[in-house]
């Protein structure tokens, strides 16, 4: 996913959303979140490391999530976000953010009567 590219541009600005609510399940990796959004919506997003890592960064920033270093399931070193209370609260005034978004976008779409 990249910010330029028009299929994408509506989801880099939910990005955060879709992380927070990924780590709604439980702590994961990088990797692992990125294939969970790519699963969930049946391969219609797919999250470009470009986009997910600096993403990840900007949340930990902001406080939203949390991370440390452990082993993964495959023996090898990765960073495990997990979501912090702050981060929850977020989540939904991101979700609440992104169901006025939908409504006005349907109303735009929908044909006039």
């Amino acid at each position: 996913m990249t910010p330029a590219s028009p299929r994408n541009q509506l989801l880099y600005g939910t990005l955060d959303l879709l992380i927070l609510r990924t780590l709604v399940y439980g702590p994961a990796h990088g990797h692992a979140i990125a294939g969970h959004i790519q699963r969930v919506s049946e391969d219609a997003l797919r999250i470009e490391t470009g986009s997910l890592y600096p993403a990840l960064h900007r949340l930990e920033a902001r406080g939203w999530i949390a991370a440390e270093w452990k082993t993964s399931d495959k023996g090898k070193r990765a960073r495990y976000y997990r979501l912090t209370r702050t981060g929850r609260r977020q989540l939904v005034v991101e979700q609440s953010r992104w169901q006025q978004l939908s409504v006005a976008v349907t109303r735009v779409l929908r044909p006039a009567d």
